[in-house]
Order: structure tokens, then sequence, then C-alpha cells
């Protein structure tokens, strides 16, 4: 990701995460030490609209949660088809005047198992045994760096420093900023 602002072209939506010519604060291991950081130059009155917390180094975790058997597929799918089939006839009730409401729910109710207990097998069968167990997923970044806009940079380090907030050495490199120090880097003076 190019933190450089876009030029002619540039897709618009996303001009509020991109800054101008940007300068590292710190960085940081843990998300919630970036935002310590941040949170203390908002409490300095420190124009915080100018920083941009970046994470780097991302990582895919999958926790596996349980073993998939044909039962606990039946259950899941079953299950999921009673709420949709109870969600329907709600809506249902509201949009027209049934004689029986309850009669409305528990059909659409009964519907949506059937429907959720099908389609839920059929899904199982298609993967043949492929992937027998359920899961969460989540991305996370590894390190998570600070970065504000150069005219702020000594600012910023400074009310830093004076919290005893520091992070790691950020990285100088022109391959972490490209254009930076180059035509693209900030102006002189």
């Amino acid at each position: 990701m190019s933190l450089q602002p876009k030029g002619p072209g540039g897709r618009q939506g996303f001009a509020t995460l991109s800054l101008e010519y940007p300068m590292s604060l710190g960085v940081f291991e843990k998300y919630g030490d970036a935002q310590k950081a941040v949170d203390a130059l908002s409490d300095n009155q420190f124009p915080v609209e100018n920083c941009l917390i970046v994470g780097t180094d991302l990582k895919q975790l999958e926790r596996v949660t349980a073993r998939l058997t044909w039962g606990r597929v039946a259950l899941g799918g079953l299950l999921s088809g009673i709420w949709l089939g109870l969600f329907v006839g709600l809506i249902l009730s509201l949009f027209s005047q049934p004689s029986s409401p309850l009669t409305l729910l528990l059909s659409t109710a009964l519907y949506g198992a059937v429907f959720g207990l099908v389609w839920s097998l059929i899904g199982y069968a298609f993967t043949r045994g492929a992937r027998d167990f359920s899961s969460v997923s989540q991305v996370v970044a590894t390190r998570y760096e600070v970065f504000v806009e150069h005219k702020f940079a000594q600012q910023g380090r400074t009310i830093l420093a004076d919290a005893g907030i520091t992070g790691f050495a950020p990285p100088t490199t022109a391959a972490t900023h490209p254009g930076e120090g180059d035509a693209g880097g900030p102006p002189a003076g």
C-alpha cells in the first residue's frame, strides 16, 4: 500500500486513507499500543486527523472449532433454516393480515427447517470429506506503524517522548515509503 497521494486518475473515495508525505512516529507490535500513542497525541491537542495507523505483515489465523459430522451438519442446517423461516414468516406477517399469525410463523419455520436441512446436507455431500471441520478465521497484522503528515512529525515525536511512549525504530528506507526524499518527497523549505 502506498502512502503517497494519488495522482490524476487516483481513486477519489480513498482520500481519507492517505497522507501527504507521511512520516513515521513509531512501530508497535500491538494495535493497542499504536492506539495508545494516537490517544496520547489526542490528549495533548495534537491534530490527530493527520495520523494514520497502518497494520503491516498480515497473516491469517484460523481457529478450528469442531469436527464436522453428518449429524452436526444436519443440526446446524436445521437450526439455520428455522431462523430463516421465522424471519420470513415475521416479514410476511408484517405486510399481510393472516388469519392466524402463529400458524404462519410455524409453517414458515417448518419450511425453513426442511430447506436448511436439505441445503446443508447437499452442501456437505459436495465437499466429499475435503474439509471435515468448522473454524473461524481472522486476518491480523504483526506490526502497526503510526504515520503523521510531515509538518506535524516533530511535534508528535515530542509529545510521545514526553508521554514515555516509544515504538521500536521505524524503517527509514526508500523501499518502505516509495518516493519519499525524491521528487515525490516533502517540499523543501
